[in-house]
């Protein structure tokens, strides 16, 4: 197992810790990582692009105009797609973009994903973010303090004094272990777990 060092909010090392290498030192496939986020990009688009065909316009249907005999084409109402106004032909539809990947696939991704942070050096493992008060700034210095920018921060649990601090940090986010995912740990440089929240993903993705 891999042996990694826990900090403090100051930047001190308190401690050490193991990490499963059933987790942390899996070999890396980009593809894989890359058809997990493609799902999760499509789960998350909203489809919600319409037009209105003929049948969804408002407007008589009565023909404007005889058959036969004006010298001019053919027409029926006015709601007619060639006619100004008219219904759309082939627009789009509400539809859903959603797919899923096998979850031995989703899980196997989510296990290179921290792996890939852990051979980088952008994983951090920190004794606790317990946060005093609601206060950015007091977030701002615990990551100077870290000397890191753009960073993911994972708790075990619902920890409101430390997620609103973050809130208006730009490039900075913090996920409990339930939400965590593929997409938000490689968009971010950074991974900093709490130690606590090891437990929840080794329960997570262990066996």
């Amino acid at each position: 197992m891999a042996v990694v060092d826990v900090m403090n909010k100051n930047g001190e090392k308190v401690s050490q810790t193991e990490l499963n290498n059933e987790i942390f030192d899996v070999s890396v496939k980009s593809d894989v990582l890359h058809e997990v986020v493609r799902m999760q990009l499509a789960c998350r688009r909203s489809g919600t692009a319409s037009v209105k065909h003929r049948s969804d316009v408002r407007g008589s249907t009565k023909k404007l105009f005889r058959q036969k005999g004006t010298g001019r084409a053919r027409r029926g109402d006015i709601k007619a797609p060639l006619l100004r106004g008219g219904g759309s032909i082939f627009g789009p539809d509400p539809r859903s973009y959603a797919y899923k990947v096998p979850k031995k696939v989703r899980k196997l991704a989510l296990k290179m994903a921290l792996s890939s942070k852990l051979k980088e050096d952008a994983l951090i493992i920190v004794d606790n973010l317990d946060m005093d008060r609601i206060k950015t700034k007091d977030m701002i210095g615990v990551l100077d303090a870290l000397n890191r920018e753009n960073v993911l921060i994972i708790t075990d649990e619902k920890n409101d004094n430390l997620e609103l601090s973050a809130r208006n940090i730009p490039r900075v986010k913090v996920l409990r272990t339930d939400g965590l995912n593929v997409y938000d740990i490689l968009k971010y440089n950074n991974l900093v777990l709490v130690e606590s929240s090891i437990g929840a993903i080794e329960g997570r993705l262990v066996g």
